[in-house]
């Protein structure tokens, strides 16, 4: 990915399992400078440790701060929006915080985007946008409307914006798989399942860097970017942490969902399956630079050629033909 070699990327959230790989990654295509804008001091001073690399640089701030944000982004070409409030029962009841982080946060980095001419931005979602029915996912459903339809309002600043939605990060912090492990250290014999029907997308903190990295090559702007990923069992998740460990049930929390969701049949008409992606096409059309010659989102912009799914697809974790076994999540794992 020669787009970051001697380019400034921002990545808000930044200290974060996401931004800590993300990182890591981006190091490797020797960028110019890394920013991490975040805003809790101490996880900044421990990956200013763990990484003791000169490229990066460390702003302090909250993407509720319009300003701050603003002068963070001086100089840089590329954003990554990773920060938000993500804990679905926190969300619940919390809901004030939520929608200021997570929608006025939004408007906060398109607005800062748009006035520092950043080359290209994305937002990172998450499954739970898609039809949704807790707090998390509609502020969530909130931001992708916006970073999609910020490209409107662009006039002659060659700024896109895209978003990338992808389901559970295997291990991120407050997790189900860490939970359930440190659990079982603590010598507990059963783990608390809230149904055992429930299937969730299942995807590794570098696969999804991965995509996000890569689909910054592939956007024109607008885009919803969706990876093809496997699915699991909660049930089979819970056997490939042992043979002796059980489980039992404590029922639905605030917000739950059974199975997740990432392309809703309600898209279909705009959905577009690549060989190893999605994505989910603007309704609206965007009269910028970029598609004076073509609006076919058929064809990426490295010339990957997707075609239309048909009317009422779902891609959904219950529904996905690629469901992980139990070996395979202990591979994982």
């Amino acid at each position: 990915m020669k787009i970051f070699n001697n380019k400034t990327i921002l990545i808000t959230g930044g200290t974060g399992s996401f931004g800590q790989k993300c990182s890591e990654i981006l190091l490797k295509f020797k960028p110019k400078k890394i920013i991490i804008f975040s805003r809790d001091e101490l996880k900044q001073f421990e990956m200013q440790n763990k990484f003791n690399n000169k490229t990066f640089r460390f702003f302090l701030g909250d993407v509720r701060d319009l300003d701050r944000l603003e002068t963070a982004m001086r100089d840089v070409d590329y954003v990554i929006h990773a920060a938000a409030l993500k804990q679905v029962p926190a969300a619940e009841y919390n809901p004030m915080e939520c929608i200021k982080t997570n929608i006025n946060g939004a408007e906060n980095v398109i607005k800062a985007a748009l006035k520092n001419k950043i080359k290209k931005v994305i937002a990172l979602s998450t499954d739970k946008a898609a039809n949704p029915i807790n707090l998390y996912g509609a502020t969530k459903l909130c931001s992708d409307k916006l970073f999609v339809n910020a490209n409107l309002f662009t006039g002659q600043i060659e700024t896109s914006f895209s978003v990338v939605r992808y389901g559970n990060v295997v291990g991120s912090r407050g997790s189900v798989l860490p939970y359930f492990k440190k659990l079982i250290e603590k010598g507990e014999k059963s783990l608390p399942v809230t149904d055992e029907k429930m299937t969730r997308f299942w995807i590794t903190l570098e696969t999804g860097v991965k995509f996000v990295l890569q689909s910054f090559d592939e956007m024109y702007g607008g885009e919803i970017f969706i990876p093809k990923m496997p699915s699991i069992k909660i049930l089979d998740l819970v056997k490939s942490l042992g043979s002796n460990v059980k489980h039992h049930i404590i029922g639905i929390r605030p917000g739950e969902k059974i199975h997740e969701t990432l392309c809703p049949s309600d898209s279909s008409y705009d959905t577009i399956e690549f060989e190893k992606y999605f994505i989910i096409k603007p309704s609206t059309i965007f009269s910028k630079k970029d598609f004076e010659d073509s609006l076919n989102y058929t064809l990426s912009k490295t010339g990957k050629k997707g075609k239309k799914v048909k009317q009422n697809f779902i891609y959904s974790s219950d529904q996905n033909p690629h469901l992980l076994k139990v070996d395979e999540i202990k591979k994982i794992n």
